[in-house]
């Protein structure tokens, strides 16, 4: 590590433990809660890595890899860890996006949650037109959950130990309980939603109604019994039977339109993944929408390179120049832009020009960097690519909140890269117990939030993320695979948590690795910085020099401090080894041999 790199993040996170050891108000556009900087050491491995948000998680997947299992088995493993220990971010009753490289090609597994058939355009909308939040929509932000069926669909194709074996590092945690950890219980006290539900109250919380303390042995007797059905009869234990019917009956109690019928409707899909040449070296695979995030980020990406920003910004201090700062998030404007005009379920919402790769033509790109000048260009303007003529609205800006993200490499060279989520900090704030009369259960998501909560704007316009029965709300999550662009091989997996915020979050980590040379653990540890096009210029708080603030703000940035609690994971192989990096602004680790 540079000295100089080396004096700059022993500063940071030194600011950080004064500056952020308490929680701080979030910006309701930004990322779960602060619960302050724990430095990570960073992982060097020599076979395979498994990167997770909780050290039980990761560990869960290193020993599936162990016992024979490849890079998609530990995943699943993982994730139904994750459901227990890290049950604010995502879990069963939620979706995820999953990219896997097999060894031959790249499979793109959407698992996300669709809306009910019975939803309509302005369900979350008040009498007074003003859009409903998490705790005045209960049961009606719940979407139909598709995680669990989409991790089957891709074990049968892919998978290599018994479906059940993989459920078993949950069950035995579950049964034999888990310490309670100083992020869970954090997130815990600053909830004012989650103790309204019995069933929630009852396990997150004592007999006075106050999170249970850091260390406190927890147990999830109905989660166990949950995944001992799914272990025996797969997910379809979510989309009837009992356990389906204590989904619903909950939902229903409140407000929701969720129905068995749409449970056990419910299908997986695969898609064709992005994959974008970047800087001729590397190809960089990831998700195509209903997400937002590849395209979003492999524009910012272009429009740096076609923008000249410098291509090595890191200064003495170890940060970024105020130059590099500007026109990156001038690319970022011009992104989120289009990504607010054009991305939706393609299944709802063509393409623009009728393919999405017009996004990522190269004179289209070019003509928009084009557009980056000395100074900030204030609210960016959707282009449009190929001509294309479009009656949409942009989405109007609007809360989006967490996520978790894991990464696998194994021992064989496949890889996992998986952004999963129930939406908010606990979803919907709906704990079942999946019919079984015992403690714990497993949160519901309200991912019906993601979609746009206004369907048209002030002129009428529809906009494009609007609410559809059977719909996929539209995502940030960028869970993503580099190759190297001779070779094939499969160099990185990485991605992130944070809402909108996960594009940026990633395309840090993606920069500093691969452009600027840094570890992940370094890259990560860099302080977060995002643009989404409406609103100010996010620098994470005190991370930042005023001097550099200052700079931005004379070229017309308006600066604003915030927490941006990024969780990044990212594993890279670099020579014959596994660099591995877990956010130092979360609980996480890197786990392997």
């Amino acid at each position: 590590m540079h000295p100089a790199f080396r004096r700059a993040l022993i500063l940071s996170l030194v600011l950080a433990f004064v500056g952020l050891a308490r929680a701080q108000q979030q910006d309701p556009n930004l990322p779960e809660a602060d619960t302050g900087l724990v430095p990570k050491p960073g992982w060097t491995y020599q076979r395979e890595a498994v990167a997770a948000a909780n050290p039980l998680a990761a560990q869960a997947g290193a020993r599936i890899l162990r016992e024979g299992g490849n890079a998609l088995d530990a995943t699943i493993a993982v994730q139904l860890v994750l459901n227990l220990v890290e049950p604010q971010s995502s879990g069963i009753g939620g979706g995820a996006f999953l990219m896997l490289f097999d060894g031959k090609q790249v499979q793109a597994w959407d698992g996300r949650e669709t809306a009910p058939a019975a939803a309509r355009p302005d369900m979350l909308l008040r009498p007074d037109g003003r859009p409903m939040g998490v705790a005045d929509g209960e049961g009606r932000v719940v979407a139909t959950p598709g995680v669990l069926a989409m991790l089957q669909a891709a074990h049968a194709r892919s998978g290599r130990l018994p479906w059940s074996k993989l459920m078993q590092p949950a069950i035995e945690l579950a049964e034999q309980g888990f310490a309670v950890s100083p992020r869970l219980n954090k997130l815990l006290a600053q909830d004012r939603l989650l103790v309204k539900d019995e069933q929630a109250r009852r396990y997150f919380f004592d007999d006075q109604g106050k999170p249970w303390p850091v260390g406190h042995r927890l147990k999830n007797p109905a989660l166990a019994a949950v995944l001992r059905q799914v272990a025996e009869r797969g997910a379809a234990v979510l989309q009837e039977g009992t356990v389906a019917e204590d989904i619903v009956r909950r939902v229903q109690a409140r407000q929701g339109v969720l129905t068995t019928n749409d449970l056990k409707a419910y299908q997986p899909l695969q898609r064709e993944a992005i994959c974008a040449s970047w800087r001729e070296q590397y190809k960089v695979c990831g998700f195509p929408p209903p997400s937002s995030g590849q395209l979003t980020l492999v524009q910012t990406l272009k429009l740096l390179d076609y923008a000249s920003a410098p291509r090595q910004p890191l200064q003495a201090n170890g940060l970024p120049s105020a130059e590099w700062l500007h026109r990156y998030v001038e690319a970022s404007k011009l992104a989120f832009a289009d990504r607010a005009l054009y991305i939706a379920d393609p299944a709802f919402q063509p393409a623009p020009a009728g393919d999405w790769s017009s996004l990522l033509d190269e004179d289209y790109l070019k003509r928009r960097a084009a557009l980056i000048g000395p100074q900030s260009m204030g609210q960016a303007l959707a282009g449009t690519p190929r001509e294309a003529v479009t009656a949409l609205a942009p989405q109007a800006d609007q809360p989006e909140y967490g996520t978790s993200h894991i990464s696998v490499i194994d021992a064989e060279g496949r890889g996992v890269a998986m952004t999963t989520t129930i939406e908010a900090a606990f979803g919907a704030r709906i704990l079942s117990d999946g019919g079984t009369g015992l403690a714990g259960g497993f949160l519901l998501n309200n991912q019906m939030t993601d979609f746009s909560l206004r369907p048209t704007d002030s002129e009428g316009r529809p906009v494009a993320n609007r609410i559809a029965p059977l719909k996929r709300p539209r995502s940030s999550m960028s869970p993503t695979l580099v190759f190297d662009a001779k070779s094939g091989q499969l160099l990185m997996s990485l991605g992130a948590p944070g809402g909108p915020a996960i594009i940026s979050f990633t395309a840090k980590t993606l920069l500093a690795t691969l452009a600027w040379g840094l570890t992940p653990q370094q890259a990560i540890d860099l302080p977060n910085v995002l643009s989404m096009n409406t609103g100010p210029l996010y620098l994470e708080r005190e991370r930042w020099p005023a001097e550099l603030q200052q700079l931005l703000r004379e070229r017309g940035h308006q600066v604003q401090q915030s927490e941006l609690t990024s969780g990044l994971q990212a594993i890279l192989r670099r020579g014959d080894k596994l660099l591995g990096g877990a956010d130092p602004r979360r609980e996480g680790i890197v786990s392997g041999r």
